[in-house]
C-alpha cells in the first residue's frame, strides 16, 4: 500500500508542487487548504489530489481536518508536510497585536496544532515524516517581518528538537528554508523590486516550486532515514548558513 502524505496549504504555490510531486513518487496525498474553495476545486479537480479545509491556526479544526484527512486518503497519515503559511508585514514599531498574533498562530503555533495529533501514530507505528517550510528569512531576519521571521525561527528550533525525541522510534524531523521562489506572490511585487531580489541571488534567478518539492519528496522517502534535524537552505546561495 502506498504510503500517506498530508500537505498543509497543499493547494497552491510551494504546496501545490509539494503535492502533485509527492502523488507523482507514489504518495496518496490530501492537501489541505483555508479559504479559497473556488482555487481548491480546481486545483483537485486537475489533479486528482483530494483536499481538505481546515484552520491549521486552531487546534481542535486540526484534529477533525486529519481525521477526515485520513479518511480520504483510506489510511494514517504517514508523511507530514507543515507548509503552511502567511504574512502581516509592517515596521515593527507600528505593527499590531493582531499582525504578530496571526502570523505565529498559522506560520509556528500551527506545527504544533498538525504534528502533535499524528505524532502518537507514527511513534506505534514505528514510522513517520514531519517535513516544515521555514524560510531564508527565519534564518537572516527581514526587515519589515519580525512577525514572519520569528515563527519561521521556531520553526528551525522545532525541528531540531523534536527530532531529538522521535529519532529512536523510526520517525524523522527535518526542515526546508527556501529563498525567493517563482510564486504568484514574489512575481507580484514591483519590476525593480523584484529587479533588486534578483541581483541579490548568486545563481542570479528565482528558485521554483519543484525545486523545493522535490527536496521534500528526498526528505518524505525510506533514502532519507539517516536525516533528521536538519535544515536544508534552497536559496541560490542568497544566504549561506
Amino acid at each position: 500500500m502506498a504510503r500517506t502524505a498530508l500537505v498543509t496549504g497543499g493547494t497552491r504555490g510551494i504546496g501545490a508542487a509539494i503535492s502533485v510531486q509527492l502523488k507523482n513518487a507514489g504518495y496518496t496525498v490530501v492537501a489541505n487548504f483555508a479559504g479559497n474553495e473556488e482555487k481548491a476545486k480546481a486545483f483537485s479537480d486537475e489533479t486528482g489530489i483530494a483536499v481538505v479545509k481546515f484552520d491549521v491556526g486552531d487546534y481542535d479544526s486540526c484534529v477533525d481536518g486529519i481525521a477526515k484527512a485520513e479518511e480520504l486518503a483510506g489510511a494514517p497519515i504517514d508523511v507530514l508536510v507543515n507548509n503552511a503559511g502567511i504574512t502581516r508585514d509592517g515596521m515593527f514599531h507600528k505593527m499590531t497585536p493582531e499582525q504578530w498574533n496571526d502570523v505565529i498562530r498559522v506560520d509556528l503555533t500551527s506545527l504544533f496544532n498538525m504534528t502533535r495529533p499524528l505524532i502518537e501514530g507514527m511513534r506505534e507505528r514505528g514510522f513517520g515524516r514531519v517535513i516544515n517550510i521555514s524560510s531564508i528569512n527565519g534564518q537572516k531576519g527581514q526587515m519589515g517581518q519580525v512577525n514572519y521571521s520569528a515563527a519561521k525561527a521556531g520553526v528551525i528550533g522545532f525541528t531540531k528538537a523534536l527530532a531529538q525525541e522521535t529519532a529512536r522510534k523510526g520517525i524523522t524531523i527535518n526542515c526546508i528554508a527556501p529563498g525567493y521562489i517563482n510564486t504568484e506572490m514574489v512575481a507580484a511585487v514591483p519590476e525593480k523590486v523584484l529587479a533588486s531580489i534578483i541581483g541579490g541571488i548568486p545563481v542570479n534567478r528565482l528558485g521554483e516550486a519543484d525545486e523545493i518539492a522535490k527536496a521534500v519528496v528526498y526528505l518524505a522517502g525510506d533514502d532519507a532515514g539517516f536525516m533528521t534535524g536538519s535544515v536544508m537552505t534552497i536559496n541560490g546561495g542568497q544566504y549561506m548558513a
